[in-house]
């Protein structure tokens, strides 16, 4: 029986990107996939998986899903009580935090303690917002060592980064300026900072190894 993967429609996000890299990796890896774009409660509540995507502000998309009637209250039911695997992109990674300091103050998930904040590279000469290849290492055991302890380059658009409390919930990070967590992790949770629908191999790298996680 094919696994439900669910992502998120809440205004924000390469939806159909995601969704597309998502079945070719499960193709490619010879895993049974359905893969769904929903804006329903219900779908989100059975998924066998959530992917939460995200692009823009951090306020703009917190609205968003607070928008989309019983979305968070589905998003706790699957990954905080069923204990489902669910991928945070980008900003769906940044949402899993306590707050955003974008544009005010904004309440997140805070489903990994810390805040988002605004990216200050030591150089001067590199531009905000980070956009492009860069590479993200693993410096923590984690069932997703393998993709990024080659140092694989990932696809970056952002000016905020995720700080989080605790330093053993972050398992990759990515020099811009200093160093920034690419990817963080926390149970059945995980987020990246890069977009993996935008990262080709490296991207469905990550990707397969979402799929064949069984925290």
């Amino acid at each position: 029986m094919a696994e439900r993967v669910v992502i998120v429609d809440y205004g924000s996000g390469n939806l159909r990107s995601a969704q597309k890299a998502v079945e070719r990796t499960a193709r490619e890896a010879g895993r049974a996939v359905a893969v769904s774009v929903t804006r329903e409660a219900d779908d989100i509540a059975a998924a066998d998986r959530v992917i939460l995507p995200g692009v823009g502000a951090f306020a703009a998309c917190k609205a968003g899903l607070d928008a989309l009637p019983g979305a968070v209250e589905a998003l706790e039911h699957a990954v905080l009580v069923a204990a489902r695997p669910f991928l945070g992109i980008c900003v769906g990674m940044q949402l899993l935090a306590d707050r955003g300091l974008e544009f005010g103050d904004t309440p997140g998930l805070g489903w990994i303690a810390g805040s988002v904040r605004a990216l200050e590279p030591s150089d001067p000469s590199l531009r905000l917002p980070h956009i492009g290849w860069n590479a993200a290492a693993g410096d923590a055991a984690s069932p997703f060592d393998g993709v990024f302890s080659a140092r694989r380059d990932f696809y970056f658009v952002h000016s905020y980064h995720f700080d989080a409390d605790n330093d053993a919930h972050v398992i990759a990070r990515c020099d811009y300026g200093g160093p920034f967590a690419a990817a963080v992790r926390r149970d059945t949770i995980l987020g990246v900072q890069f977009h993996p629908e935008k990262s080709q191999a490296a991207g469905r790298a990550l990707l397969d190894a979402f799929l064949a996680w069984r925290p």
